[in-house]
């Protein structure tokens, strides 16, 4: 009986790179791999046997994807549905199941903070809702719906009356316009605060630096040199840092952090320097803006809202101090913690642009406006709840 001859095989350049990366790529499974170096070399027009000899599979397993690929592309190498068997479990048990992942453990009786899935699968079979269960098909349910019960965020509600007024200044002040008058070219804002307890962590053994397949190493222990605060003012619209190390935060080490902002140009001959600060206890309150006019007359504090320091930038340049100069943390002590963030500073203000500040007075109507649709609706649901 003939043999029937070798399926012809063109490849267009999209196909090539496609199957390319199918037959080398780290992460392409076996079969997948295999199926597609088939389809190259036959596409290099070698004949079924040959192609087997040099992969390694059988003749008839060549002449199969060869052809499929012939007749169907790329989409004939991935594998035809197949039957399977019949499922386990009925769709009522799966909903079953996703309603008890969406309820606290606490309102269930279970002693835990959150669900696992180890423990869903658990409290699915102590309940008896299904029979014996394992973790993996308890996560695999929960993946067809995006849940994830043991993550958590956490939240909060405005509660302060005056919280659009205050986050109003500020945002005008990001857009240089004061009570409704924009900013002078002698008139600037300043973003401060601290950042408390910066520890230096010196390892028991040197860091290792990178090399080829290899991360970093930092040995885990390590000892305690102590730790300091560090005070930074920042200048929203000039996009330059002034900070000081301290060994606490307070009242103090705060205003000598404004003398040494203050003392220099162009601050000390300026019209009015805004100092946006949070309600830390270091400058909280009428008092700190009292302390502050009296030192500096041409100083004007104005506070971000309470429960809302992400209203002030200065926390965006301590989040990069913390990716770029604090972690890891392997310091012999609090001297080169010092040296270290100050030499960050000039490197920083050597090249620094201003943070692209894009949450304005529309986006902050937007947000209130969220929080008082989503309160009403609460309350709506607890007024149901308590006259069902």
């Amino acid at each position: 009986m003939p043999v029937a001859a070798a399926r012809p095989i063109v490849l267009r350049a999209a196909e090539r790179e496609r199957l390319k990366k199918m037959a080398y790529g780290h992460k392409t499974e076996h079969r997948l791999r295999m199926r597609a170096q088939v389809v190259l070399h036959a596409a290099r027009g070698r004949g079924n046997a040959r192609i087997a000899r040099e992969t390694g599979l059988h003749l008839d397993t060549v002449r199969c994807w060869r052809g499929r690929f012939a007749e169907h592309g790329l989409a004939g190498l991935t594998d035809r549905e197949r039957s399977g068997r019949p499922p386990s479990f009925t769709a009522l048990q799966v909903a079953e199941a996703k309603a008890l992942a969406c309820r606290l453990p606490a309102e269930t009786g279970a002693p835990l903070a959150r669900w696992s899935c180890p423990e869903l699968a658990a409290e699915l079979a102590a309940r008896g809702i299904t029979g014996p269960i394992s973790a993996s098909t308890v996560r695999r349910w929960l993946k067809d719906d995006a849940l994830k019960p043991w993550q958590h965020h956490s939240w909060i509600f405005i509660t302060v009356p005056d919280f659009r007024a205050k986050a109003e200044r500020v945002l005008d002040l990001y857009a240089r316009t004061w009570q409704g008058v924009p900013l002078g070219e002698d008139e600037y804002v300043i973003s401060a605060d601290e950042k408390t307890s910066i520890q230096a962590r010196c390892r028991c053994h040197p860091t290792l630096a990178p090399g080829q397949a290899r991360a970093m190493r930092v040995n885990h222990t390590y000892g305690r040199g102590g730790a300091l605060a560090y005070l930074a003012a920042y200048d929203v619209h000039q996009a330059t840092v002034s900070g000081r190390c301290e060994p606490t935060t307070g009242i103090d080490p705060f205003m000598n952090l404004v003398a040494q902002v203050m003392s220099r140009e162009p601050y000390a001959s300026a019209k009015r320097v805004f100092w946006i600060v949070d309600n830390g206890s270091s400058h909280r309150g009428q008092k700190a803006a009292g302390r502050l006019t009296k030192a500096f007359p041409n100083a004007v504090m104005v506070h971000t809202p309470v429960h809302a320091s992400w209203l002030n930038q200065v926390e965006i340049y301590f989040s990069v101090v913390q990716r770029k100069v604090v972690t890891p943390n392997d310091f012999t002590d609090l001297a080169q913690v010092g040296d270290r963030l100050r030499a960050f500073e000039d490197r920083y203000n050597a090249t620094a642009q201003p943070f692209q500040w894009k949450f304005t007075t529309s986006d902050l109507d937007d947000l209130l406006a969220r929080l008082d649709r989503h309160t009403a609706d609460r309350q709506e649901q607890s007024s149901a709840a308590l006259t069902a």
